[in-house]
């Protein structure tokens, strides 16, 4: 076996199973993951009919939240996002609405 095969397979077996369920918990993810994640799991949201996510960033410094809005900001089909109401986490959390139509 190849280096680059040794390394793939490496990157399948530590792969995490999400459920795509309309939350999204980030806790367990580095920054670097955020973007290509965050993506990933709304366009897997839009596939199963599920338009509005709730994406759990924590309180923290508040350095999360502001690379999640970051990249929500920038990112096709998003209708718009804010902070979570007290009871879904408040500002440890955004919930994002999508566009229901593909873009």
């Amino acid at each position: 076996m190849r280096k680059n095969e040794e390394n793939n397979n490496e990157a399948a077996d530590n792969a995490v199973v999400l459920p795509i369920d309309g939350v999204l918990d980030l806790h367990t993810f580095s920054p670097k993951e955020v973007k290509d994640l965050l993506q990933d799991y709304l366009s897997a949201c839009r596939e199963k009919g599920i338009f509005e996510i709730r994406v759990v960033h924590g309180k923290g410094t508040g350095a999360l939240r502001k690379t999640v809005h970051s990249v929500l900001e920038k990112m096709p089909g998003v209708e718009s996002f804010r902070t979570a109401s007290e009871d879904a986490g408040g500002w440890g959390a955004t919930i994002v609405k999508m566009d229901r139509e593909r873009r």
